[in-house]
């Protein structure tokens, strides 16, 4: 379950994604498999390869890519969504979510 964004959030995010630009788009969300777990950040790009390359280059598996098409993504939650989001300097996105404070544990992906 996702909440915490506009229409015209999503909408650019998606735009970003169509046009094989990596974007970021972080929202909260709820799951049961992740307790704890309160944000999550969707990195997406409609060009498999650069994402594939993104992962990598980030320490990131890329066989965790969800492959939904249009908008393929990588879900970032935990320390290494703090960490990648402080790498890309999306300081308004840790701020907004609380994530600048954040310590949880991150999920072995």
């Amino acid at each position: 379950m996702a909440f915490g964004i506009n229409r015209q959030e999503l909408s650019a995010w998606k735009r970003e994604v169509s046009r094989g630009e990596i974007g970021f788009l972080t929202h909260y969300w709820l799951d049961d498999r992740f307790p704890g777990i309160t944000t999550v950040t969707k990195v997406g790009c409609s060009n498999l390869d650069k994402l594939r390359l993104w992962c990598s280059n980030n320490g990131l598996d890329p066989q965790y890519i969800h492959q939904r098409q249009p908008y393929p993504h990588f879900d970032l939650i935990g320390n290494k969504q703090t960490e990648i989001l402080r790498k890309y300097g999306m300081n308004e996105q840790l701020e907004r979510f609380g994530l600048h404070l954040h310590t949880g544990i991150c999920p072995p992906f």
